[in-house]
């Protein structure tokens, strides 16, 4: 029976780690159990258990301490992953201690780490050899919403995450919680957004308008070539709302497919009635 898993991805705070806490709060109601990874090597603390943790093998202070290397934080953090996928063999033998078939993993939000360089697509290719069925949770800010450039920049990093892997995607637009009522009422058109219609709100009437107009309208084909670059509402504080992201990935990675059905309870047994010998 196959393994399933979320690479839980997004910015610098956009709510990674505030969303596995959350996944598993809500698995526990549902009385489904989910373990957490934890490759971040920059991580400081959690809301959630960790099954395990990549700053057992390295963390990013010994990248960035060490006298012969003299990386920065960004530095550190790309030297900690490659080490990472250089000893994945520690992170198998993490995963084959785990009971559970459903795992988070929360990842760094560096974004050369999916654009530049290619641990994560061996990361990934790794863990589906390990029979791990993936999909790709992207988390933008739904502070990003304040400004269309800024939504139209996460949706191209989104999209640029999505055709580095290769695997199942769902987007996600974190932290309703904190939007205002005001801008609550600009949900629904970033959700299944128009991208030329954002761009030209955000440019045309400015003198910059008429030198980017050639490039918006080829970021804005090029996105609504990919379908896929839509953003599912994820209010913590909502539970339908979690449980509905959690439907779509679960969909997206077919997971229930494979599990055995449960057997019927045995009818309990009903104690014989006694004859009290009194006539009715």
């Amino acid at each position: 029976m196959g393994r399933y898993g979320q690479l839980v991805m997004g910015p610098a705070g956009s709510g990674k780690s505030t969303y596995c806490s959350n996944i598993v709060k809500h698995c526990e109601v549902l009385r489904r159990s989910v373990q957490v990874v934890n490759l971040d090597p920059a991580a400081e603390h959690f809301d959630y258990p960790v099954h395990a943790d990549i700053r057992e093998l390295i963390h990013i202070d010994d990248a960035m301490e060490d006298e012969a290397l003299h990386f920065g934080p960004n530095g550190g953090l790309i030297f900690c992953m490659e080490y990472l996928v250089q000893n994945l063999d520690w992170l198998e033998e993490q995963l084959d201690e785990v009971e559970d078939d459903y795992i988070l993993f929360d990842l760094p939000g560096q974004i050369e780490l999916y654009t530049h360089i290619p641990v994560m697509r061996q990361l990934a290719d790794k863990l589906q050899s390990w029979n791990f069925n993936l999909c790709g949770v992207f988390l933008l800010d739904a502070q990003f919403l304040v400004e269309p450039s800024k939504f139209v920049s996460g949706m191209l990093t989104a999209l640029s995450t999505m055709v580095s892997l290769e695997i199942p995607h769902v987007n996600i637009m974190a932290k309703l919680d904190l939007l205002s009522k005001k801008d609550k009422k600009k949900l629904d058109r970033y959700l299944d957004p128009d991208v030329g219609t954002l761009l030209a709100e955000e440019f045309d009437d400015t003198k910059f308008g008429h030198r980017y107009k050639a490039l918006n309208t080829a970021m804005a084909a090029m996105i609504d070539d990919f379908s896929l670059v839509r953003f599912l509402p994820l209010d913590p504080t909502d539970e339908d709302s979690i449980n509905d992201v959690l439907i779509h990935i679960d969909s997206a990675i077919q997971y229930g497919e494979n599990l055995e059905p449960r057997e019927p309870r045995e009818p309990e047994e009903q104690e014989p009635e006694i004859d009290s010998g009194i006539d009715t």
